[in-house]
């Protein structure tokens, strides 16, 4: 029984090779279920890498932020380019259309110009050291001073009102805003001049006939408006009210003697300047 022929020996050679090599070969199954693919693991590194950056961080942002500023830029060119080359005719047409026809009436706030050297009739809490030592007035030389401005008042013998329009011939005050004093007038010697000196004096409840100045329009107006030429002329003194290009060097340095003159000069006349010109009162 030992002996076996050559086939016998062939086929079990066989079927055991067969087995062999079936127990080594993984089946598909297991093999996709051991791990994930290289697809699947390249897919998860990728995603652990990116970064969530917060929207204002994000390039759609900053292009938008940018297309924005661009925006800006070019819209503040635009104004300021009009602006510059409109403003010289916007301005003076401005200041023509503001001055013309505006009435200056009773109780208007105003600062009145020296046509000839542009100054403003200006007056301080500074005594002259000569002549009547009342408070000074003066011209003063920039537009953006407080003490520049002066109440239009009657005098106070009279029916006129506030907001009631000024005739030329009219009989007026006026009262220095900042100290409430009157603007004022003798024969005392201006400090520079020696003309007739222009100080302030008073206060509310006192005045008398040297705070009294006539209204003088020059032309053809009846009553007082911003753009029209005037002169004031003194009711005690009959001196007008006058300055000119000499200087104070001391105490108001750089300002200029304002004084009176009795004569009727080129340089003598004035301008409603800038100020809070109140409305006409509507008679009833």
């Amino acid at each position: 029984n030992f002996p076996l022929n050559l086939t016998q020996i062939s086929s079990t050679v066989a079927s055991s090779g067969s087995q062999a090599v079936s127990r080594r070969k993984p089946s598909s199954s297991s093999a996709t279920s051991s791990g994930p693919s290289k697809a699947e693991q390249r897919e998860h590194l990728r995603k652990d890498l990116k970064v969530d950056y917060p929207f204002w961080q994000q390039n759609w942002f900053i292009g938008l932020l940018f297309l924005m500023a661009m925006g800006f830029f070019g819209l503040a060119l635009f104004l300021f380019l009009t602006f510059h080359f409109d403003q010289g005719s916007l301005s003076s047409a401005s200041a023509s259309a503001s001055s013309q026809n505006v009435q200056v009436t009773y109780g208007t706030v105003l600062k009145l110009m020296h046509e000839k050297t542009k100054f403003r009739l200006h007056s301080h809490e500074v005594p002259y050291g000569s002549g009547s030592g009342q408070q000074s007035v003066t011209g003063f030389p920039n537009v953006d001073d407080s003490n520049s401005y002066w109440i239009v008042r009657p005098p106070p013998d009279t029916s006129a009102k506030q907001g009631d329009t000024i005739p030329d011939g009219a009989i007026i005050r006026l009262q220095h805003m900042r100290t409430r004093k009157w603007l004022h007038s003798h024969l005392h010697a201006s400090p520079i001049s020696g003309n007739l000196e222009v100080s302030c004096f008073g206060g509310e409840s006192e005045s008398d006939t040297g705070d009294y100045w006539t209204l003088l329009i020059e032309g053809s107006g009846k009553t007082w408006k911003q753009d029209q030429r005037i002169r004031l002329q003194h009711i005690d003194t009959g001196g007008y009210l006058h300055s000119h290009d000499k200087k104070y060097a001391r105490i108001a340095g750089g300002q200029q003697e304002v004084c009176g003159v009795r004569e009727k000069r080129a340089d003598n006349v004035w301008l409603a300047a800038e100020g809070v010109y109140l409305p006409i009162t509507e008679s009833k």
